[in-house]
């Protein structure tokens, strides 16, 4: 039978402006571990930790510029693109231009606070 999941659970975002982040399926909202959907909206100039996950992430940006920087270099992601991460690598996430970014993100497994591993400094 399918499942309706009525309302997202609004997530404490890292970095150093406000973000918001509303889970619609993963570990907080629903229990879920094998995969997490979030639709999250960053201001501009909003920038957070970089971090080296245990989980591959799939972001699709649906307004404004996501800038995923990795060891090596940086991507601009703009609405209508994706960008794939891998669980293993460096990443950093930011929306540096003025309108900031909407897009949803998929993780899989499951975003996890304990499996971020999000950079001390």
């Amino acid at each position: 039978m399918p499942i309706l999941i009525a309302s997202p659970t609004r997530v404490t975002a890292a970095g150093n402006k406000p973000k918001i982040i509303e889970e619609f399926i993963g570990r907080v909202n629903n229990g879920e571990a094998r995969l997490s959907v979030a639709h999250m909206r960053s201001p501009g100039g909003w920038i957070e930790p970089g971090q080296t996950p245990e989980f591959d992430e799939f972001t699709l940006v649906l307004a404004g510029t996501l800038r995923v920087e990795y060891e090596g270099g940086a991507l601009d992601v703009n609405a209508g693109q994706a960008v794939v991460t891998r669980a293993g690598e460096w990443v950093r996430y930011s929306t540096p231009g003025t309108e900031g970014a909407n897009y949803i993100a998929a993780c899989l497994p499951a975003f996890s606070p304990q499996t971020v591993h999000r950079d001390l400094t």
